[in-house]
């Protein structure tokens, strides 16, 4: 992994979208995941305004993760977070966007993207964020993480979560891809800034691999790049 370490917020968020643009424009297609919540959004930003940089003709966007049994026009779901920040913005065909729907059934829909990413991937570029417990996606820490997509128990700390915090919803659970499916993107890129995300960088910086910090499986990739800025600015 590498730790591009920057000065400001505005600094992180315009590096990591020129990385972003050069991997989209070096290929004609791309399979592109991305999360959501704070981490990625001024990058989203960014890219929007670039836009005319990329062939969007050419580009799938793949939903990392998602709330189970939250309405999807739900202001606090990932599916209006993408709409909002990215898919409108972008003016994308629905065909070109894949995501897990919140109100499925869970079996059969984790059952769907498995096999759409088994069929359509590997992920080219995986755009992530680091949960203040080091989770990535809803993977949460655990004895042992999952391979695919699949439905998390979600954690006390992602039961906190800015995104749902406020909803009134009774969430208990998350769709998500699985740690294979991150680990086997060509391409990952990890924005992390603010103080409340000091600690955890802390312990990734570390370089152990454990499933208690599933975060730290990215030390196994041969192409990671975290920005990483202390500030919250």
């Amino acid at each position: 992994m590498q730790i591009i370490r920057c000065s400001s917020v505005a600094e992180l968020n315009e590096r990591a979208c020129d990385l972003i643009v050069d991997d989209l424009s070096s290929r004609s297609r791309s399979l592109l995941c991305t999360a959501t919540g704070n981490s990625p959004t001024g990058i989203y930003q960014l890219l929007v305004q670039k836009k005319s940089a990329i062939d969007l003709k050419g580009i799938t966007f793949l939903k990392l993760d998602e709330w189970c049994n939250l309405p999807m026009e739900h202001p606090a779901t990932c599916e209006y977070y993408m709409q909002q920040h990215l898919l409108r913005p972008l003016n994308l065909p629905a065909a070109q966007f894949v995501g897990f729907d919140s109100m499925a059934e869970p079996e059969a829909e984790c059952k769907r993207i498995g096999a759409y990413v088994e069929q359509n991937g590997p992920i080219d570029l995986c755009i992530l964020g680091l949960g203040q417990n080091g989770h990535l996606g809803f993977n949460e820490p655990a004895d042992f993480l999952q391979p695919h997509a699949h439905l998390a128990t979600l954690s006390s700390t992602s039961l906190t979560h800015t995104m749902i915090k406020n909803s009134g919803a009774d969430i208990k659970y998350g769709f998500t891809l699985g740690i294979a499916d991150i680990l086997q993107s060509k391409k990952i890129i990890l924005p992390v800034f603010g103080q409340n995300k000091r600690a955890i960088m802390g312990k990734l910086q570390e370089g152990k691999v454990s499933s208690q910090l599933p975060a730290s499986f990215l030390w196994l990739h041969p192409d990671v790049t975290c920005f990483y800025c202390e500030n919250d600015n």
